[in-house]
């Protein structure tokens, strides 16, 4: 659930750039900061990623494992791959397929994200900070995400990343589509019809 929910949420990303409506928001944030750098997109998401890491170990270190260590290392290369992939099969989609390429990608990086957030050994650095609030009992899961989808979607739109309607749409819903996935399908799968999840995420 971990390997499979990783890289598929990484993969979905591509998804999201060939449908040219925008990027996710942690993706905004992440473009916006590293258009400010001459390094590669897979080597500058690896580092964001690395010091995000320190942070969450000092708060909860329990979100830290497999799922933690395949987004900061693999993930950007999955994200370059899988852009290049659907550029060089469909160089110049259009609109219908661009649309529904966002509706896709938008599913499926809500798929992935249930599947290893439940998998419970590590989610990403930026996953982790939603997930900690919810915990905190600051917000329920979906809450939580909406704001800081909100939050990275406006200072990566200041610090010049693209900003698309499938972003604004991404913020608002991707929250909610994780939490039903959630229910759905990652519980059931880990724990069974009648087992009992181990986090605060899937209520």
């Amino acid at each position: 659930m971990t390997v499979l929910g990783v890289l598929t949420a990484g993969f979905s990303v591509g998804i999201f750039n060939f449908s040219m409506f925008g990027m996710d928001p942690f993706q905004v944030l992440a473009h916006g900061i590293w258009s400010h750098f001459k390094i590669g997109f897979g080597t500058f998401y690896m580092m964001i990623n690395l010091i995000m890491l320190v942070a969450v170990f000092l708060i909860d270190k329990s979100k830290i494992g497999l799922g933690t260590l395949i987004n900061i290392f693999l993930l950007g290369y999955v994200v370059q791959f899988s852009s290049w992939l659907f550029d060089t099969l469909m160089p110049d989609p259009g609109l219908a397929v661009r649309i529904g390429a966002l509706l896709i990608g938008i599913v499926i990086i809500s798929f992935g994200s249930a599947l290893y957030f439940t998998g419970d050994l590590g989610v990403s650095t930026y996953d982790a900070v939603a997930l900690i609030l919810s915990e905190k009992k600051v917000a329920k899961f979906q809450y939580c995400r909406i704001a800081t989808d909100i939050l990275c979607t406006l200072i990566g739109f200041l610090l010049g990343a693209v900003v698309g309607i499938g972003t604004v749409v991404t913020a608002f819903f991707m929250g909610p589509i994780i939490a039903f996935f959630n229910k759905a399908v990652a519980i059931p799968l880990r724990y069974g019809k009648d087992g009992a999840p181990s986090n605060d995420a899937a209520k």
